[in-house]
């Protein structure tokens, strides 16, 4: 199969073909191949036939899947264009995955309802394949044409996609609103100029900008339109936890939400902070209090000012705080951040002792060399009254 874009007449690269294809590996403009495709790490497994999984999962326009009975057990390949069963008609979809795999994907998604799904008809002819392509070449127009119904119409709805059934009998047009609209005269407008049946479906922000893909701050293409399918909830403490400066136009993503990547790295970040307290005020100790600044949560240093002296920063480490903060819950205070007034009070005689030794020993160096520096100056004014300031001889004084 070709990708929507490239006109190459031959498989994705990453399909198993070999030679045809645009050899983009998924990542054509289109966003047709390879989008939200789960890797099939037990493909090369040697498996027998009579037990395999006959659930296949189906991927359509926008990376949407459904999963679908291959109850005529047709040999089926990843990536392989297949007629499915839909209400009233027929679809045209590509198998994303298959055997084992997709048993625990169901069971992670939580799908249960067996009987219920359709079945697959068939392998797609080129036939269908054209009849699909003309179909899809009715979206665009489609949808500026809808769009500006719904201005005439002054309906609050922003329109993001559409999709044509294989079959051409059937639209479904996605959108997102932030309050309910009503828009049956829209669909009787739509269905009477189109001539198929029309259907709404609202879309989350986060959804649509997965279909309609884009690049990232990042600069590679976004989660949502690549591999990314459940979209948890993001709040500004993931941001708090991990340092980050909570700016609304670098925290949030393409959707106008906050980022999905913040939640990537939180979970180390929590592990991370488990050992370094929490600070409600300042700590305290006999030069002043000091005042948290920042914290190096990785390399485990927490970085103090006292308030008379804000400007500089001393590191301190997380075992050294929570010894301070251990004398401060006893009612003690350590001399300094960085050092007990035990300390300071211990002192040795002998040490005592030698920093007076040492204090003795500047001083008389000191007043030897002034000596010397005085005895130099008066040899030189000596030496200077005798001669003649040409330095031709003696002065005469006649």
């Amino acid at each position: 199969m070709a990708c929507s874009s490239c006109g190459t007449g031959g498989g994705c690269s990453t399909s198993g073909s070999s030679g045809g294809g645009c050899g983009k590996n998924g990542g054509c403009s289109s966003g047709g191949c390879n989008k939200l495709n789960s890797f099939d790490w037990l493909g090369n497994m040697e498996m027998d036939n009579s037990k395999q999984f006959n659930i296949v999962e189906v991927r359509f326009k926008g990376g949407r899947k459904e999963y679908f009975h291959n109850s005529n057990n047709i040999e089926l390949y990843t990536g392989d264009a297949v007629i499915i069963d839909v209400p009233n008609g027929h679809h045209l979809g590509h198998v994303s995955l298959q055997g084992e795999l997709v048993r625990l994907q169901m069971k992670k998604k939580e799908v249960k309802s067996e009987d219920a799904m359709r079945v697959i008809y068939r392998k797609a002819s080129q036939k269908d394949v054209e009849k699909y392509e003309q179909a899809r070449s009715r979206e665009e127009k489609t949808l500026y044409r809808t769009r500006h119904l719904a201005r005439e119409m002054k309906l609050e709805m922003k329109l993001s996609d559409v999709e044509f059934q294989a079959d051409n009998t059937k639209a479904t047009f996605y959108y997102s609103a932030e309050e309910r609209v009503d828009f049956r005269e829209l669909i009787k407008a739509l269905a009477t100029e189109f001539r198929v049946r029309v259907e709404m479906k609202q879309i989350s922000l986060r959804q649509e900008a997965g279909r309609l893909g884009g690049i990232g701050s990042c600069g590679r293409e976004l989660c949502c339109s690549t591999w990314l399918t459940d979209f948890k909830n993001v709040n500004t403490s993931a941001a708090r936890y991990q340092n980050l400066a909570l700016n609304p136009s670098k925290l949030s993503g393409q959707c106008g939400r906050l980022k999905c990547c913040l939640n990537y790295e939180l979970e180390t970040y929590m592990d991370a902070l488990k050992g370094i307290p929490e600070l409600e005020q300042p700590i305290t100790t006999l030069r002043g209090d000091a005042v948290l600044q920042k914290t190096d949560i990785f390399k485990k240093i927490m970085w103090f000012a006292y308030r008379d002296d804000i400007t500089s920063w001393r590191p301190i480490s997380v075992e050294r705080v929570n010894a301070i903060l251990a004398q401060n819950k006893s009612g003690k205070k350590p001399a300094t951040l960085e050092v007990d007034e035990q300390v300071i009070k211990g002192a040795s005689h002998e040490e005592k002792k030698e920093k007076e030794e040492l204090s003795r020993f500047d001083s008389t160096f000191k007043k030897k060399k002034k000596k010397k520096n005085n005895r130099n100056k008066n040899k030189n004014r000596q030496g200077g009254d005798n001669k003649n300031p040409s330095g031709s001889g003696p002065v005469n004084n006649k």
